[in-house]
């Protein structure tokens, strides 16, 4: 993007904001429209809006490949351990009224936790997507 300072500032002032929305559809996502899959993608542009404006090796210092695929696996590893929780407490697979104390706050920690581990997969594969492609399209 070269010098452009006015992009490079509202790109400062708008990737926290960005950000926090992220966070807040993902733990608002059990109440209102939104959860993991959303989140992920929210945060996911505010990295690639990162990205765009300071360039693509900026970008992989602040997330580099083996963080983002260790991210993506630890989503899908809270995912599956949830589910099995659920199995080593009495209930079948991702059931999760038996993880709180009454059926219904086991209901609610089951979603949000669920929800994270989608939002952990989904913000990172979309970033290492996105710096696949990116990497493909400047080395031709």
């Amino acid at each position: 993007m070269g010098d452009n300072l006015i992009l490079k500032v509202m790109a400062k002032a708008l990737i926290p904001v960005i950000i926090l929305f992220a966070l807040y559809v993902q733990f608002h996502g059990d109440y209102s429209p939104g959860g993991g899959f959303q989140a992920g993608v929210i945060f996911s542009s505010a990295v690639l809006l990162y990205a765009l404006v300071f360039g693509l090796d900026a970008a992989a210092k602040v997330l580099p490949d083996k963080a983002l695929i260790a991210t993506a696996s630890l989503g899908v590893l809270i995912y599956a351990g949830t589910g099995v929780a659920s199995m080593f407490l009495g209930g079948e697979y991702l059931n999760y009224s038996v993880l709180g104390k009454t059926a219904q706050s086991g209901q609610h920690l089951g979603i949000i936790v669920i929800e994270l581990g989608v939002g952990l997969t989904v913000a990172a594969t979309m970033l290492l997507i996105f710096f696949t492609f990116a990497r493909r399209t400047r080395a031709q």
